[in-house]
């Protein structure tokens, strides 16, 4: 186990060494070396949300939020494992030929555990959905794979961005998000505190925006009371990049660099990403800033270098570069695409079966598209299967047609209409197919991070949840041929699927899924596997049911408390096999699905909830089983009944397995209009099964949840 105050005291004995120009120089993020006191340069700044990131070569697992699809916390796990392996083999592979540049280091700015609010944010499917617990759970697994649990940190991960994020992105270095106590530690604070709290996270990165009018990267509240004292926050604060320029630049809440960098160093920020930091000397000259405080910020840093193991012999030394984009990583990437499918819809024509298929058309601007695998900050992979390519390779019996059918994204042009010259060829694609896979969607140049590169907006937002009308009209055209039609939708956030919903004979949310997520999709259209996944975001009808996208209060948003009937819903996910929660088990009691059954139990101690599944289907599949509370004497409860316990298995046909569910005290509370977590009232309800206990989970499965009341006792 890792001895912090033994890093912590190794750290204080050098810093003690440098003068005062050394020590302001180690809070920059590209830190240079100190020669005399044997310091190599070392670069803060790398990536790792779904694979290491834009340091070359790199197993590309699928977007976050498509690992946040599968539901399964032993699996992030595993991927963040894999990361930090692959990690520790470049840093070692590139430290040694003297390269010590950006994206080579052991500190990584994953996971992004902001809530995904609003589906117009475009940074949305970088984190792990729209709930609170959900996040929170694949976080902490995800930083645990990350660090390790050994002598050494394997890698040191980083909880971003602090806090309450998630647009809108061309307002990010000037917003202030303002929300009330009870939103803020009901829904946007709650991963960072499991981070920090159970999973010990390494590193935590503020956000461009000013929360409550503080700049998130200079804000007492957040910093110190929250993180620090509240929480017990022990390791590093970094800047998001720039951000502290932000101050005096855009928020303004500050007149000079000198000033911002004053404000963010007292508040408690480490390491600067960014260049602002280059004025901590003049600001330590003017009295803004004191020596102290510099050096308090640069034992951090070297703490964090003393536990990463960078001045000593590890057993990390050793690991070979053959470990990049290994076989053994390559298949878990592909078993988190697989996991991580949504089958949204199917009227029985999934799975496909090969045999007597003699011509499949493959149509769509997504259908042979690298960027549609990839999502943003991603690595480079030494080689991509698409959708298309997946397919060919399945079939080679059978005649494959391609059409791109339109552009991935055109507006009309005033005066000029759509130019789509694909369509014709789209239309005899579908004529000559027995079946149609039309692979729809968007990219990171349409959903993305402001100003990132390619990003056709800037500002990385969606307008509204519509697919591009070049799409729109793609789509129409091939359902009218009359063949059947599966839509194959690629994209990382919620959108208006009313049209597929109604038109095609199954709808697939594939979101993007790695390098060679192609090879996991045709596995699930052709029966190979059985997609499993849930949706960790609610799928509304349209934009027009939301709030305004600025508005930073939950009040109509999210699963928890949106009003209306959504599209799909929060955690609903179709398979091929046909598996039923068939009782459960709790406090001595045996429940059933259409049962009233009371419970009487201490809800200041945790629950466990045994269920029974059977798949009463002849297809073997992985399926989700779900826990949702509600509070049902309390003013301060949330609308609808929120996650509080999920597990994965694994069910062949006609096969039984209980499950138990470990639900949480924490669950029995709800947070007031101060913001305190309390238990508020004596009567509580219980539902477990394989979605939520809602009327649209209830049309699209024709499932029932087992539901019991809990009386406190």
């Amino acid at each position: 186990m890792r001895d912090r105050e033994k890093a912590r005291k190794r750290a204080q004995e050098l810093v003690g060494r440098m003068t005062l120009e050394e020590k302001a120089s180690q809070l920059r993020y590209d830190s240079p070396a100190i020669p005399r006191l044997g310091i190599p340069a070392y670069n803060w700044w790398n990536e790792a949300l779904h694979g290491v990131a834009r340091a070359g070569v790199a197993t590309v697992f699928p977007q976050a939020i498509g690992m946040a699809a599968a539901f399964d916390a032993p699996l992030m796990e595993e991927v963040g494992e894999a990361i930090a392996d692959e990690g520790r083999a470049k840093y070692n592979a590139y430290s040694a030929e003297g390269d010590r540049d950006i994206y080579k280091g052991l500190t990584f700015w994953s996971p992004n555990v902001n809530i995904f609010r609003d589906p117009r944010w475009g940074r949305g499917h970088e984190t792990y959905g729209e709930d609170p617990y959900l996040t929170g759970e694949l976080g902490k697994a995800f930083v645990e794979g990350i660090q390790g649990d050994g002598e050494y940190l394997h890698a040191a991960a980083c909880a971003k961005h602090f806090a309450v994020h998630s647009g809108p992105e061309a307002d990010r270095h000037r917003f202030d998000a303002r929300v009330s106590q009870k939103d803020l530690w009901e829904t946007y604070l709650p991963a960072f505190e499991k981070l920090v709290k159970e999973a010990e996270v390494e590193a935590v990165m503020g956000a461009y925006n000013r929360t409550n009018g503080e700049p998130c990267c200079g804000s007492k509240t957040l910093m110190r009371d929250i993180l620090r004292e509240k929480w017990g926050f022990q390791g590093h604060y970094v800047s998001d990049c720039w951000a502290i320029k932000d101050f005096h630049d855009f928020h303004r809440v500050t007149d000079t660099p000198e000033e911002s960098a004053a404000m963010a160093m007292k508040a408690g920020c480490d390491v600067n990403c960014g260049v602002t930091y280059l004025h901590l000397l003049k600001a330590c000259q003017d009295g803004l800033v004191t020596e102290e405080e510099i050096t308090q910020a640069a034992e951090r840093l070297y703490t964090t270098r003393f536990l990463l193991g960078l001045f000593d012999e590890t057993p990390y030394d050793d690991t070979a570069y053959d470990r990049i984009e290994c076989r053994e990583h390559l298949e878990l990437a592909e078993r988190a695409a697989a996991e991580g499918m949504v089958l949204l819809k199917n009227n029985g024509i999934l799975p496909l079966k090969k045999e007597g298929l003699k011509a499949v058309g493959v149509i769509g601007p997504n259908a042979d598209s690298r960027r549609a695998l990839m999502g943003n900050y991603h690595g480079t992979a030494s080689r991509y299967i698409t959708v298309l390519e997946g397919i060919q390779d399945a079939l080679p019996d059978a005649r494959v047609y391609y059409s791109e059918g339109c552009h991935l994204f055109q507006d009309k042009v005033e005066g000029l209409g759509l130019r789509q010259d694909r369509i014709s060829e789209a239309v005899s694609v579908a004529k000559n197919s027995d079946v149609v896979f039309l692979c729809v969607g968007l990219d990171e140049t349409l959903e993305g991070e402001e100003g990132d590169t390619g990003n056709s907006y800037a500002s990385g937002d969606k307008a509204d949840l519509l697919l591009p009308q070049s799409q729109r009209e793609l789509m129409e055209a091939v359902v009218k041929v009359g063949k059947p039609v599966v839509v194959l939708n690629m994209t990382g956030s919620a959108m208006d699927l009313r049209y597929a919903q109604e038109h095609a004979d199954a709808v697939l949310q594939v979101w993007y899924p790695g390098a060679r997520g192609g090879v996991a999709v045709a596995k699930a259209l052709f029966g190979e596997i059985s997609p499993s996944g849930k949706l960790p975001v609610t799928f509304y009808n349209s934009a027009e049911e939301l709030p305004a996208f600025e508005d930073y209060s939950m009040k109509g948003r999210t699963y928890r408390y949106f009003q209306g009937k959504p599209l799909y819903p929060f955690g609903y996910g179709l398979t091929y096999g046909d598996v039923k929660a068939e009782s459960a088990a709790c406090g001595g009691r045996e429940l059933a699905a259409g049962k009233a059954d009371t419970v009487e139990w201490d809800v200041a101690r945790d629950m466990t909830v045994k269920v029974r599944l059977r798949n009463e289907g002849q297809a073997a599949t992985g399926e989700v089983v779900q826990a949702y509370v509600e509070a049902l004497e309390s003013d301060h409860a949330t609308p609808n009944g929120k996650l509080c316990a999920f597990s994965r298995l694994f069910l062949n046909g006609g096969e039984s397995a209980e499950v138990e569910l470990a639900i949480g005290k924490d669950a029995f509370t709800v947070v007031n209009q101060e913001g305190d977590r309390i238990v508020d009232g004596g009567k509580f309800r219980v539902s477990v099964g394989l979605g939520q206990p809602d009327e649209r989970t209830r049309e699209l499965t024709g499932k029932e949840c087992i539901t019991f009341t809990v009386v406190r006792n």
